[in-house]
């Protein structure tokens, strides 16, 4: 019995070291320690693909404790610690790669799960991904991204996509102002989880940052130094994180009775392109701004483009405030205050949401999360006066 077989003796399937050619290794003669030095690898046929008979025949167990081994269910068949050590042993000697495709034959699923995201580039929704992937691997389930580029027309194919590829549930950042197109999911078609923007008129689960207190709070630390003047750089209007951002601003000077004035709410998407030019424009017609309270965290980097070319410094001329807090935001020239929201804590809840309605076999649950932002206070904003409530 050589050192494997005495390892992987295991009620009652003890046996001999088996050779033969069936596992394509050039030399499967068994060689005793001394001769055999420890760095030597077995070497394999070209275009060999190790499979669990190949290990079986190597360690003179069945595939049956094989397969619990190397799918991670040692314990739950009371496989010892040293027969699953061996196990893993010789499957990493030859290089074995589970077949994915048996798999899901087998269990009859793709263990894919679908994440269709608006920008990739995007530090939110860069984090969101990451968090949904480390969700899906914890599951052995596999990831399919996909880039919506902030298109309603594409994020339609791509969910056909998904669908074709028959992914088993979806992780969705929506985009646009409607979810016509999502009601067909709603009666549990495909298990879908909504991420950032939500539709009330469409009744699938969704996972968001309480939008209205955190502009509400950011408005506040603005009002709270002095200023008046506040712009707005809004996003999509008729979005749900637009329409909730602008209601937390709104109820902020409302509390503190300072007059809404219409003509301080600009914007028309959440891109740096509408931030830097719409800040342009407030410095031309509207010099009497103090403070700016930027949607998203692109509308604020366009303003700041734009600041820096009209040579107004932050805070000194004009303070600014972000939602969402991006990686960059500590190390600018003025470290920049933010209304900050987790995509960490989003995209896990989001992933836990999913896989939930995956395994369960109760239908979807109604409604959704909404997540606590916080006051990352930098440099940005200059105190015109003693700080009151």
């Amino acid at each position: 019995m050589n050192m494997y077989t005495k390892a992987l003796t295991e009620n009652g399937e003890a046996g001999s070291f088996s050779g033969g050619n069936d596992c394509g290794f050039m030399d499967t003669k068994p060689k005793s320690p001394a001769q055999t030095p420890h760095s030597q690898q077995p070497q394999r046929t070209a275009g060999f693909q190790p499979t669990l008979q190949c290990i079986a025949e190597r360690s003179g167990v069945s595939v049956t404790t094989i397969s619990r081994v190397l799918s991670g269910q040692a314990d739950r068949y009371r496989i010892s610690k040293e027969t699953e050590a061996a196990v893993r042993k010789i499957a990493k000697e030859v290089n074995f790669v589970p077949n994915q495709l048996a798999r899901s034959l087998r269990l009859k699923k793709t263990l894919k799960i679908g994440l269709v995201i608006p920008d990739v580039s995007n530090p939110f929704f860069a984090g969101i991904a990451r968090q949904v992937t480390l969700g899906a691997r914890k599951h052995e389930y596999s990831v399919v991204l996909c880039d919506s580029q902030d298109s309603t027309d594409l994020e339609v194919r791509l969910l056909a996509l998904l669908q074709s590829q028959h992914v088993e549930g979806v992780v969705l950042c929506p985009v646009g102002q409607t979810g016509k197109h999502l009601e067909q999911f709603g009666g549990g078609r495909l298990p879908i989880v909504l991420v950032d923007r939500f539709f009330p008129d469409v009744e699938l689960p969704y996972v968001s940052s309480d939008n209205v207190s955190g502009a509400r709070e950011g408005t506040e630390f603005l009002l709270n130094n002095g200023h008046r003047q506040i712009a707005c750089l809004q996003g999509l209007p008729h979005t749900s994180p637009n329409d909730c951002r602008l209601r937390g601003y709104k109820e902020a000077l409302a509390r503190f009775k300072v007059s809404l004035d219409e003509n301080l709410i600009v914007g028309d998407s959440f891109t740096e392109q509408s931030g830097y030019i719409e800040t342009k424009l407030l410095l031309r017609n509207r010099p009497d701004v103090t403070a700016i309270l930027a949607l998203s965290n692109l509308n604020a980097l366009g303003a700041i483009r734009a600041l820096s070319e009209e040579r107004k410094n932050i805070p000194e001329e004009i303070s600014l405030v972000s939602f969402d807090d991006p990686p960059y935001a500590p190390y600018l020239a003025t470290p920049l205050t933010c209304i900050a929201q987790s995509s960490t804590e989003i995209g896990d809840v989001a992933s836990k949401l999913l896989f939930d309605q995956i395994q369960s076999t109760r239908s979807a649950p109604k409604g959704g999360i909404l997540l606590p932002t916080s006051l990352v206070v930098r440099k940005s904003v200059k105190q015109l006066q003693p700080v009151f409530n």
